[in-house]
Order: C-alpha cells, then structure tokens, then sequence
C-alpha cells in the first residue's frame, strides 16, 4: 500500500522509489457523508471546549427533590442557599464600650461600672457565642485605665491637700 501524495505540493524524495497505485474511486460509499465544502478535514481536530452548549441537556430531577433554587412553601431552606444570617452583638458588650468611654466626661465614674460589664459580656460571649468579643475587651481596657488614671488623680487631689495643710502656718490665730 502506498501514501497519497503530499498535500501543499511539495515533493516527498521518498516518493519516487515507490510504485504507483491506481486513483482512487471518487463515488461515496453508502451511508458515508458526502462532503458539502470542498478540501479534506481533520477527523482528528481537536474540539472546542469552551463551545456554548448546556451542560444540563438529558438532566433530570429526582423525584420529591425541590426544582429551583428555593424550597417549596412550608420547608425550611437547603443551609447552602442565602446569605449567613448576621451575628447578633452582646447587648452588655456594646454597654460596656460606652460606658468606659463615657467615664471620660464623667470623670471616671462611669468606667469601672463599664470595665466589669466587660468582663460579663465576655462571660456571655463564650458561652452563647455571640458577636462583641472586640467590643467587650475594648471596654474592659478603656474602663480599667480610665479607673486607674482616675484613682491617681484622686490620690494626687488628696496628697495636694495634706501637703497644703501641713506645711500652712500651724498658728490658727494668726494677725491680719
């Protein structure tokens, strides 16, 4: 059996060595396609992937499976579907934080009460799993320093007055 000639028309040096074979039948065979397009094509061309086509054709619902994306009236949704729903925030966390910072115009009374609702929210926040964890810590800190920064300056306060009184004249009948 021999090669047909090579296409393009260039010249195989191999060809020459071999015999000739007769043309082939150009008539069709039956049941084989008859080319519409002039020129030979590639069987073996690579398909394209990315053609569009449904891949869903033939696909079929099982039966009792809802059809859609959402589940029929009076059942509760596939947890896939939707968004998460928000998480709620600690009512005492949120408390907390205002409260430690309004300990800054209140002069500080505020904050140790927002410190130790901090450290409750925090208690609750582990155990329900709620939102607020930063909230609560961030009040916890605020309070405590505002407490302290306020116990020094009462401390301060009360050594400025004994230093005050110590060192005025000890005289409580003094001239004018």
């Amino acid at each position: 059996m021999t090669n047909p000639p090579p296409p393009g028309g260039w010249s195989d040096p191999t060809w020459s060595a071999q015999p000739s074979s007769p043309a082939p039948d150009p008539t069709p065979v039956a049941g084989q396609p008859v080319p519409t397009q002039p020129g030979p094509t590639n069987p073996y061309a690579p398909t394209d992937p990315y053609a569009p086509g449904d891949p869903y054709t033939g696909a079929t619902v099982p039966p009792g499976q809802p059809v859609g994306m959402y589940a029929p009236p009076g059942y509760p949704p596939h947890p896939g579907y939707g968004y998460p729903a928000p998480q709620k925030t600690n009512g005492l966390a949120i408390a907390s934080l205002v409260l430690a910072l309004a300990g800054l115009t209140t002069c500080g009374v505020t904050a140790p009460i927002g410190a130790i609702l901090g450290h409750v929210a925090q208690k609750q926040i582990r155990v329900s799993g709620e939102g607020g964890e930063g909230m609560a810590k961030a009040g916890i800190i605020v309070g405590w320093i505002i407490t302290a920064l306020m116990v020094l300056g009462i401390a301060l306060y009360a050594a400025a007055i004994i230093f005050a009184i110590t060192t005025s004249n000890g005289s409580g009948s003094g001239s004018y």
